[in-house]
C-alpha cells in the first residue's frame, strides 16, 4: 500500500514487521496494551506502554523523571505523547533539562521533542521540533513557508545536565542553551502562525522509525537519557506549566523508564546556589546577585531581579555604569531618578 510519500505492508494474520517478515504475537502474551514484537518465529518481546515494565509489562512503575532509550533494535523509539498544546499559534516558550545517557550515540542525531501537522510533516507542513545533532542542540520550526533553524554551540560535556530555553513570537525564534549566548532566527516568507494538530511527542515518535518520521526533521533516533522539567507557556503573562491533560500526564508512551540518579546529584549549582527538586522539576535556587541555569551569570544593577532594585521612576531608563547606574529620563522629568517634573 502506498500514499504519496510513504509505503507500508498490510500484513496477513500471524505476521508483522515492515516487510511482514515476523511471525508470533498472534497469541499476544503482552499485557496492558504493550506493543508485541516478534523476536523470532517462537519468541516475542513486549515494548511496554507508559507506566509499565517487566517482561510481559505486568509491573506498574511510577515515572516522575522519564528516561528514554533511543531507538531499540526493532526500530521503535521510546517516547511519551502529551495532548496537543493549545494556543501555540503565535507565541510559545519552552524550558527543559536533559541528562545524556552517553556522549557518543546520544549526541549524533536524536529527536528531543516534536509536534506537527497530521503528525507526518510533508514538505510545506507546519512543525516545531528540537533535537541533537553532532553534539549541538538543533531547534527548527516551519510556519508553512519554509524551515527556520537555530543550532547551538557544541554542548559542554563536563556538565552532566543541560538546560534549554527556547521560544518564538510570530516569525522570530530564539534558543538559549546552558550559559551560552542567546541565538535568534527569523522564519522565511510571510506566514506568522504555527498550525499544528498532532500530540506533543517527547523523546521519540509513535510511528515505526525512521521512515515515518516527519519530513522536515530527519532526526534518525530517539533521545537517549533523561528529560526533567519540561515546561511551556503560550503567552508572556502566563505561568509555565507541564504539558498534558491533566497537567504533567502523558496520553501514552512506550519503553519509558524512571531515571536512575536524582537530578540534584547531577547538577552543580555555582556561587552558593542550591539545587531544588520535586517530582519532575529540578532547578538551581541562586543567591542574590546571581542568575542563569547554574547561577553563573551576574544580575546587572538595572535588572528587575537586582536587590536592592534600581530607583529610576516609571518611564526612566536605568543604564548601568562601571560603578552603579544612571537614569535616562523621559521628556518632562528630571532629577537623579527622574523624580521631578
Amino acid at each position: 500500500v502506498s500514499d504519496a510519500e510513504n509505503w507500508f505492508c498490510e500484513c496477513p494474520k500471524l505476521y508483522s514487521g515492515k516487510l511482514c517478515q515476523f511471525a508470533t504475537c498472534d497469541e499476544n502474551p503482552c499485557g496492558n496494551g504493550a506493543t508485541c514484537f516478534p523476536k523470532s518465529r517462537r519468541d516475542a518481546v513486549c515494548l511496554c506502554p507508559y507506566g509499565r515494565s517487566g517482561i510481559l509489562c505486568s509491573d506498574a512503575i511510577n515515572i516522575s523523571q522519564p528516561s528514554f532509550s533511543g531507538t531499540d533494535v526493532f526500530g521503535y523509539t521510546s517516547f511519551l505523547a502529551y495532548s496537543t498544546i493549545p494556543n501555540i499559534t503565535f507565541y510559545y516558550e519552552f524550558h527543559l533539562k536533559l541528562q545524556l545517557a552517553n556522549h557518543h550515540s546520544a549526541l549524533q542525531d536524536n529527536l528531543i521533542f516534536f509536534t506537527g501537522q497530521k503528525g507526518q510533516g510533508l514538505n510545506g507542513d507546519d512543525f516545531l521540533e528540537l533535537g541533537l545533532r553532532n553534539g549541538r542542540v538543533v531547534y527548527s520550526y516551519n510556519l508553512g513557508a519554509g524551515t527556520a533553524t537555530i543550532i547551538s554551540k557544541p554542548l559542554d560535556l563536563a556538565l552532566s545536565v543541560h538546560v534549554i530555553h527556547l521560544g518564538r513570537y510570530l516569525q522570530k525564534g530564539w534558543l538559549k542553551v546552558d550559559d551560552q549566548k542567546n541565538k535568534t532566527v527569523t522564519a522565511p516568507g510571510r506566514l506568522v502562525g504555527l498550525n499544528v494538530f498532532s500530540q506533543f511527542y517527547l523523546g521519540g515518535y509513535r510511528e515505526y522509525t525512521p521512515e515515518l518520521l516527519p519530513k522536515g526533521s530527519g532526526f534518525k533516533n530517539g533521545f537517549q537519557g533523561c528529560i526533567f522539567d519540561v515546561q511551556v507557556r503560550t503567552s508572556m503573562n502566563q505561568e509555565f506549566k507541564s504539558p498534558g491533560t491533566p497537567e504533567g500526564h502523558p496520553n501514552s508512551g512506550r519503553s519509558v523508564g524512571q531515571c536512575k540518579d536524582s537530578p540534584c546529584s547531577l547538577i552543580e549549582c555555582r556561587n552558593g546556589g542550591k539545587c531544588i527538586e520535586g517530582g519532575s522539576t529540578v532547578y538551581c535556587d541562586c543567591l542574590t546577585g546571581w542568575k542563569g541555569a547554574f547561577c553563573t551569570e551576574t544580575v546587572s544593577v538595572c535588572e528587575p531581579e537586582h536587590d536592592p532594585p534600581h530607583l529610576c521612576k516609571k518611564g526612566g531608563t536605568c543604564v548601568p555604569l562601571p560603578k552603579g547606574y544612571t537614569c535616562h529620563c523621559p521628556l518632562g522629568t528630571t532629577g537623579t531618578y527622574c523624580e521631578q517634573g
